[in-house]
């Protein structure tokens, strides 16, 4: 099976179901190959009818791709398994086509948020013998890293052992960085003694200067390896999700329950008095990911307790309200064993009613269209040849 990089060989717009091109921003994986990287698409609707990677999109290079929205830009970041990176941005035109940047070189990162009209990464190391995280800043008006910086992490972990941030956010004016506490040392490089503990390092922008790390022992520590485990509400309140992952030797070792905490950004403290325990409301599974729809409300990605998996993603789809703490499973999916994949990068409606996510099944991958109100799917846009990686959205360039 071949693919054309072209974007003037689009698919059929006619009575073969297919969309026109428009706003929202698929990325997807060729099924038929292998070590290929994503294509880029931009469709009309998510809600119906089909697009394809056959002769449509642009093909990137690289393997690894992963996607942030800011500043009404679409940035693709290139993760080189220990070689450099790269980051490229597309913009919508308003002929509604695509427009790729010249590639920005950068170090392979992993993680990256927005930090108003910056996206904020960070390389963090895993050696115990350099024990930092480089971080830079990248200015999304001017394509060009603005400042960057090295944090110790071993000053942030408990003594023998090191930080490995699993993400930063923005709380007001701070960045707020859960991470893990690791070993990375004696064949257990991801090992930790510490796995009843959570921490978040709490930075002013855009220094980057630490102010303090606050800590909780009711959970293990706040999202996993490339995920985020940190959440900010509408109305400015900031919660943590935690997996219970910890290892040690390969084996899982907390003793604390997949669960959301909560932390009050006026004094930096994690809030003793919420507590909300996803295994018990979800008879037995724990949180892969989460994605913010509004008022409280999430989509969370979980897995059963008995198929655990530290890097392993969802496969159940709940509604999570954090305010009320109520959990309701989304009816309209695929039976959890039939999904081989669930995007980790989703888009939200404008109104935060709907949150549309990518599934991947043998039969065929759709964007599920969720009703956060009645925690209900629809399966919508089909994606055909290839294996759905993120949605987004974007509004045309004004001319």
């Amino acid at each position: 099976m071949s693919f054309s990089c072209s974007e003037d060989d689009g698919p059929k717009t006619g009575g073969e179901n297919y969309v026109a091109k428009g706003e929202y921003i698929i990325t997807a994986t060729p099924k038929e190959s292998e070590g290929v990287a994503d294509y880029v698409l931009n469709v009309e609707t998510l809600m119906e009818g089909k697009t394809t990677l056959l002769g449509n999109g642009i093909e990137q290079d690289g393997t690894y791709r992963y996607y942030i929205t800011n500043n009404n830009k679409f940035f693709s970041l290139l993760y080189g398994q220990g070689d450099p990176g790269a980051v490229n941005n597309y913009q919508l035109e308003s002929d509604m086509s695509l427009t790729k940047s010249p590639s920005l070189p950068s170090e392979t990162v992993q993680t990256f948020t927005n930090v108003n009209d910056d996206v904020l990464m960070a390389r963090v190391s895993r050696s115990s013998d350099n024990p930092s995280a480089e971080w830079y800043s990248l200015n999304t008006n001017t394509f060009t890293f603005d400042a960057e910086g090295q944090i110790n992490t071993a000053e942030l972990a408990p003594e023998g052992e090191q930080a490995f941030f699993t993400w930063m956010t923005q709380v007001g004016d701070k960045v707020y960085a859960p991470f893990m506490s690791m070993k990375a040392c004696c064949n257990d490089a991801w090992g930790t003694e510490y796995p009843d503990q959570a921490w978040v390092a709490v930075y002013s922008y855009p220094s980057m200067s630490l102010e303090k790390v606050i800590e909780d022992d009711r959970t293990s520590f706040l999202g996993r390896y490339f995920n985020s485990g940190l959440e900010v509400t509408d109305n400015g309140e900031v919660y943590g999700f935690s997996s219970s992952v910890a290892t040690l030797n390969d084996e899982f070792t907390s003793s604390k329950p997949s669960a959301i905490t909560k932390i009050n950004p006026s004094t930096m403290e994690f809030d003793e008095s919420y507590f909300f325990n996803l295994e018990e409301a979800s008879n037995g599974y724990y949180i892969a990911s989460q994605h913010y729809a509004s008022n409280g409300k999430f989509v969370v990605m979980m897995r059963s307790k008995e198929d655990k998996g530290a890097y392993s993603s969802g496969n159940k789809l709940a509604v999570v309200d954090v305010y009320a703490k109520s959990f309701t499973w989304i009816t309209g999916l695929p039976n959890a064993n039939e999904i081989s994949s669930i995007t980790s990068t989703n888009y939200t409606s404008e109104d935060g009613s709907t949150v549309h996510v990518g599934v991947n099944t043998e039969s065929g991958n759709y964007v599920y269209n969720i009703n956060i109100a009645n925690a209900s799917a629809n399966r919508g846009l089909k994606v055909e040849a290839g294996n759905i990686t993120a949605i987004s959205k974007l509004s045309p360039v004004e001319e």
